[in-house]
Order: C-alpha cells, then sequence, then structure tokens
C-alpha cells in the first residue's frame, strides 16, 4: 500500500483514523499541528497527505502552499467547512480532493485509494507508452513520463488530479466529453454523483493552461453536453 502522512490538530480523531487505515495496510505517518506537519513531510516524504484546515501555529492553507511549493504530492483536505468557497480555495491552492466532517473512515479510505489510483495511472500510463510519450495539441505538451505539461516553452505546474484531467481531454481532441464520462475517467465510479468536481476543476485547470482564462484557447464549454479540447489556430485565435 502507500505511505501517509496525517496531520490534525484533534489527537483522538488523529489516533483513530491512523489506525484504521494501517489496518487497511496503509504506513501512517502523524502530525498535531502545522508546523510539526512540514517538518514529518519533509522526514517522511510521504505518497499522500491528509490536512485539516484549522490548526495552531500554521493552518491547512498555509501548509498546503508550503508543500505545493515542493512537491506535486496528493493532498485531501479535511475539514469542518462545506461552503464552496472553502471548496475552491482548496482547489486553487493544489489539493487533490476535500472531506468534510463528520466522516467515515471507510469514506476516508475510499477516498484515499481513488486519489492513490489517479496518481499510480499517471506512472503507469508514462511507462506503458514509451512509443507515444508525448501528447501534443497545438502549442500545448504533456510528457506523460515526466509528467510534466507545457505551454510553449513554458512549465505549468499541475496536480497529479489536473494533469489526468487534462490527459483525458487531450486523449480526446475535438470530441464532446460529458461530465459523467469525465468523473468516472479521472476520479471513479464513486464519485459519479458528484459531477461538480468537473465544474471545478476545469476552472482552475484553464487558470493555469489558458493564456486568458475567459477566452478559452484549448478547453471549450459545450452548454448542455459538457467540454470539448480543441486547440484553436492562430487564425481562429485572432
Amino acid at each position: 500500500m502507500a505511505s501517509l502522512l496525517l496531520i490534525d490538530d484533534d489527537a483522538a480523531l488523529l489516533e483513530l483514523l491512523a489506525d484504521y487505515l494501517r489496518e487497511a495496510g496503509h504506513v501512517v505517518h502523524t502530525a498535531v499541528n502545522g508546523d510539526e506537519g512540514l517538518k514529518t513531510f519533509f522526514s517522511t516524504q510521504p505518497e499522500l497527505v491528509i490536512l485539516d484546515v484549522t490548526m495552531p501555529r500554521r493552518d491547512g492553507w498555509q501548509l498546503l502552499e508550503r508543500i505545493r511549493e515542493m512537491a506535486s504530492t496528493p493532498v485531501i483536505m479535511l475539514t469542518a467547512r462545506n461552503e464552496e468557497v472553502n471548496i475552491l480555495r482548496g482547489f486553487k491552492l493544489g489539493a487533490d480532493d476535500y472531506v468534510t466532517k463528520p466522516f467515515s473512515f471507510a469514506e476516508m479510505a475510499a477516498r484515499v485509494q481513488s486519489v492513490l489510483s489517479r496518481t499510480y495511472d499517471l506512472i503507469r500510463q508514462g511507462e506503458s507508452d514509451e512509443n507515444v510519450h508525448l501528447l501534443r495539441q497545438g502549442d500545448l505538451v504533456i510528457d506523460l513520463t515526466a509528467k510534466k505539461v507545457w505551454r510553449g516553452k513554458e512549465l505549468i505546474s499541475l496536480t497529479p488530479t489536473e494533469l489526468k484531467l487534462l490527459r483525458v481531454l487531450m486523449q480526446h481532441p475535438g470530441e464532446v466529453l460529458s461530465p459523467q464520462l469525465l468523473v468516472r475517467e479521472v476520479w471513479g465510479e464513486q464519485y459519479a454523483s458528484d459531477v461538480g468536481y468537473v465544474r471545478r476543476y476545469i476552472w482552475h485547470l484553464r487558470q493555469k493552461v489558458e493564456i486568458d482564462p475567459d477566452q478559452p484557447r484549448y478547453i471549450h464549454n459545450e452548454h448542455g453536453f459538457g467540454y470539448r479540447f480543441y486547440a484553436l489556430t492562430e487564425e481562429e485565435r485572432s
């Protein structure tokens, strides 16, 4: 299984969740505040982080920003706040998923497995496509082996989830992909009822890959149907 880091100032919850995930086969490290969490992140190099938003010394938002400055390690935000603005803030800062309190441990284990699967899928994609390791549409390029994205000569930093969403779109150029299909392909069947993930992630993906997100060159809305990836030519852009 995977090496996980849980960061939460609720010691009782932290212990119970850690024990549950260990029984599921994971190696679990814990920290009770943001400063300790950052040190443990450096020392253990986990494959996934579960991060509470409200903590002393350094809150979850600050810690997520520091993690994203250093690594693309998947992060699940753990919060009692279910407002759309907080969910969008987490995605904007690079979170891969969020779970709101109260939650079941079985739900958290399923979310962990789903996020890890998306990350491993990217690795396997790069390994299996040795002869087709680049996806190129217009001046946008994904290196499936290095898991990096360029727009022209500019390197664009994406989370594993954003990268997988972009890869699915670019692998179907010109096709209209429904939110339901994108949820299944990127997040998995257990997220099938939450197509809101697609809308939120498309918005943030555009902020990163589009020169002008309000006038997209690559990711286009087909209202009532879904999204279509199509790299506009210079003539079409003008």
